[in-house]
């Protein structure tokens, strides 16, 4: 099936002109391209495009899951015929384990695993195997070692009405697929055996499937309500696929639990032999736990960590990843592609670091370390075709890019705002001035400081000259945060001070004034990166201004000026020649996050915007996920309650205590 583009709206400004140069640039075979688009410019729009025109199975990688999720729904709605899917990490929370040698504490794994991001995972590994017209909508956890899609496709069970299957020997695939027999309650990735009649609930579908046998013929299959059990529509074949990505076939279990008992014996050995009786000891007495829990059900907690053994591999050898279901004629996009770029690249040394450690003290076997994800010259070797998505690719992209793609003209007819360098001598009176002319105006203003206390002070010293201010950074709980900014929305105070949170993801249509503090301070506060990103706050409005204080035209201050200058020329010719006039972005002020009645209480209102819940979200696991890297596992804790609070409306249970193992 092909893929078609839904849309009430057709390419604009200079939208033809990029989709146009990155279909050449694909069609002539070049391996990297980049999309350079403002914020507002419908880059998403133009990847739709490009979709369409390529009819090539395409993975769009994101950096942020929560983001992930915004472009899966536009992509949904672009293209509601074909197989658009959602593949991120599937954990609401995750400790990963750990050792602290300093303190000789072992952190076990702990984690809660979304069952309705389970079954999108698998969801979208099937479509895969089974149809071209996909999309996939990933974070970069994709790159991460999944089971082989030939062993996943091997275990993959065809029906179809008619065909000669015996009952017992169903039920056996079944089990060795990983679906759980229960024949009280039918549950996702469980199965119930009624005389001849057979309940299924596939992991990766809403609704369960009943097989009909009359003897060894197979006589009907039917979609069945898991809830009131009530049989739909009928269906002629249906392929059901394992409830888990990471299934082995059975016969390959007793094959790696001997290559596993081998390196067991290896390992003991080293460490016998240099006198570590401690570590010795404890590698054995948890391998040999795993290989009795192998040997008698075919799994085992951290099976996972096994992967090298379980697969077949050779050490040094990549693992199999969401790449490998894809055909070969895959399109690869990495939106924000300055932040995901770095993050894949960055991705196999963290996870490296933290097992090196696990290993070096005898809590796993040195297979371990074969559970990663890609590096980066795999990951490179593997994406024939990509396209880079950021409206300020990092050299790495304007590097290895064959074509350079602008996109910087706006629908709205919005332009980038005027920037203005001033001297740093006074430049805290200069600001204050500034921003009292804009607040009388009715408008709102943001600056930008180099350090957190900096930001406090100014915060104080512009609140007694009689302006209402606030400031933002990194010790304030990200909940509050968005507190903030709604009240800054809407008028309850005039100026926010903040360090780097202003630089991007923030939606503030009010605000017409950017101040940037010591603009020439070179280093990645004020790289050329972050100068246009933070000007970018700017941009929502008509009037949008900037001021940049700097006694020294640096290079990324010069770059970043002459970059936004020249967008700006290019918008107004393109204005003028049009007849059109720049309009403001417009958004409703969000309803509290906070319910005033009971502050330990999210009250996630039906007016609340969903861009905003989900900053909050994309905050908060960001936190957590530092947090488990840092070993801060009680903060990490804490963080995942408050996760889970923001996304039921319930309140966060009470501080866990603190416990080592």
């Amino acid at each position: 099936m092909e893929f078609k583009l839904h849309s009430s709206y057709r390419p604009t400004g200079d939208q033809p002109t990029a989709i146009a140069a990155l279909e050449a640039s694909l069609q002539a075979g070049n391996a990297r391209q980049t999309l350079l688009g403002v914020t507002g410019s419908g880059k998403t729009f133009t990847m739709a495009n490009l979709i369409a025109s390529q009819q090539r199975p395409a993975l769009i990688i994101s950096h942020n899951k929560t983001l992930a999720a915004q472009l899966y729904s536009e992509f949904k709605n672009f293209f509601p015929e074909n197989a658009v899917e959602y593949f991120v990490s599937y954990y609401d929370y995750y400790q990963p384990e750990a050792y602290v040698p300093q303190t000789d504490t072992f952190i076990e794994k702990d984690s809660a695993i979304n069952e309705d991001i389970e079954r999108l995972r698998i969801s979208a590994s099937s479509a895969l195997l089974s149809r071209r017209d996909v999309i996939v909508i990933a974070s970069v956890s994709c790159i991460y070692g999944l089971g082989s899609p030939e062993d996943f496709m091997a275990m993959m069970v065809p029906l179809k009405v008619g065909m000669t299957l015996r009952r017992d020997e169903l039920l056996t695939k079944m089990v060795n697929n990983q679906y759980s027999r229960n024949d009280a309650i039918l549950e996702r990735c469980s199965f119930r055996a009624r005389g001849e009649t057979i309940d299924v609930w596939p992991a990766y579908m809403e609704s369960a499937v009943r097989l009909e046998f009359w003897g060894d013929t197979l006589e009907a299959i039917r979609e069945l309500d898991p809830v009131s059990v009530k049989p739909g529509k009928s269906l002629e074949m249906f392929d059901l696929y394992p409830a888990n990505q990471y299934v082995t076939a059975p016969g390959r279990v007793k094959t790696a639990a001997a290559a596993i008992r081998a390196e067991l014996e290896e390992r003991v050995d080293f460490f016998e032999k240099n006198n570590r009786l401690v570590e010795a000891q404890r590698i054995r007495m948890r391998v040999e736990h795993d290989l009795e829990m192998l040997r008698e059900t075919g799994f085992c907690s951290g099976v996972e960590n096994y992967s090298l053994h379980m697969s077949g591999r050779k050490a040094g050898e990549r693992p199999c990843c969401l790449l490998d279901f894809f055909p070969k004629d895959r399109l690869v996009f990495i939106d924000e592609s300055h932040v995901s770029v770095s993050q894949i690249r960055g991705m196999y040394h963290g996870d490296r670091a933290r097992k090196e450690r696990l290993v070096d003290f005898g809590f796993r076997l040195p297979s371990a370390l074969e559970n990663r994800p890609l590096m980066p010259d795999e990951f490179d070797a593997v994406t024939e075709q990509i396209v880079y998505v950021s409206a300020t690719p990092a050299p790495h992209e304007y590097a290895v890019s064959s074509v350079i793609a602008e996109q910087v003209i706006r629908p709205t007819g919005l332009l980038d705002p005027i920037m203005e360098v001033r001297p740093i001598a006074g430049q805290v009176e200069d600001i204050i001035g500034e921003a009292k002319t804009v607040a009388a105006k009715g408008f709102r203003t943001l600056v930008t400081t180099l350090t957190k206390r900096m930001s406090e002070e100014l915060s104080n010293f512009m609140r007694d000259s009689g302006l209402k201010v606030e400031y933002l950074h990194s010790d304030i709980d990200a909940i509050e945060r968005v507190e903030i900014l709604r009240r800054l929305r809407a008028g309850q105070f005039d100026v926010l001070v903040g360090v780097n949170l202003l630089r991007e993801g923030l939606d503030l249509p009010e605000v017409a004034l950017v101040g940037i503090l010591d603009a020439d301070k070179e280093g990645f506060l004020r790289s050329e990166t972050s100068l246009i990103q933070t000007s970018g706050r700017a941009a929502r409005h008509v009037d949008g201004k900037v001021l940049l204080y700097a006694d020294v035209m640096t290079k990324s201050l010069t770059r970043a000026m002459t970059i936004c200058a020249d967008r700006r020329k290019r918008q107004e010719a393109y204005n003028l020649k049009h007849g059109i006039t720049p309009k403001g972005t417009m958004r409703p002020i969000e309803e509290s996050l906070v319910d005033e009645a009971a502050e330990d209480v999210l009250a996630v209102a039906e007016g609340t915007d969903d861009r905003d819940i989900a900053r909050v979200l994309s905050d908060l696991e960001s936190e957590m996920l530092t947090a488990a890297d840092e070993l801060q596992f009680e903060r990490a804790a804490v963080l995942r309650d408050q996760i889970e609070s923001l996304r039921t409306g319930k309140p966060a249970p009470a501080k866990r205590r603190k416990s080592r193992r």
